[in-house]
């Protein structure tokens, strides 16, 4: 078996009450700054995204969460009013291995999406996730519900905890590796989770949104 093969202890994850709690009290404090703080910013994009197009300022999009619980996800609209609809159009020419979906030069895009999807700035409205407990502000992506019907049941074990708004392959690698490899940082992160792991992404993604990586 591969030595990068993680299997995860579903009970001794739920076991972990003090941490859970702490982050949980962290995530409502540190959101609820964060949405105060960048206040100003926020409504900078929103007034941007609007002029470019008139268009919705936010997009919502079903994602799952914890044990396959559904839920909104609230983003920053960064493409064009529809986008969903062409997706079927553009499947084939996913940058990204495995049931996830990236395109580098996605045509969707609008202008103010592509600045705000390379600094991460359309995650903002994430906070309310956060605040609201479908969210974590460190965790797994959120997966699609398209995405989890061609799980495996190894993939699902990301199901586990509660998605984040970063995380460890958001900070590392992000999208110049595939869906496998992602789902092996996730499962390290998910092992290895603590308050100081935490901190150590959060404050890793404040140099990205400054520094971005390989978003797209």
């Amino acid at each position: 078996m591969d030595s990068k093969v993680i299997f995860l202890n579903k009970d001794k994850i739920k076991s972990r009450i003090i941490y859970h709690g702490l982050k949980r009290i962290f995530d409502i404090g540190a959101a609820a700054c964060g949405m105060v703080i960048l206040s100003p910013l926020m409504i900078i994009i929103a007034v941007l995204i609007k002029a470019e197009d008139h268009g919705p300022i936010f997009y919502k999009q079903v994602r799952v969460g914890k044990n396959g619980k559904t839920f909104k996800m609230y983003k920053f609209r960064s493409m064009f009013v529809n986008a969903d609809r062409m997706l079927d159009k553009l499947e084939e020419q996913n940058d990204v291995e495995g049931p996830m979906f990236k395109m580098k030069n996605d045509p969707r895009i609008t202008k103010i999406g592509h600045f705000i999807r390379k600094h991460s700035l359309d995650e903002l409205p994430q906070f309310l996730n956060v605040i609201k407990g479908d969210m974590s502000l460190v965790g797994p992506r959120p997966s699609l519900p398209s995405e989890v019907i061609n799980y495996t049941d190894y993939d699902r074990q990301r199901l586990y905890v509660t998605p984040g708004c970063t995380g460890l392959w958001q900070v590392t690698e992000r999208n110049n590796v595939g869906f496998d490899e992602m789902v092996q940082l996730d499962f390290t992160y998910i092992k290895d989770a603590s308050i100081l792991f935490d901190l150590t992404i959060i404050i890793k993604t404040l140099k990205i949104i400054i520094f971005p990586n390989a978003s797209y």
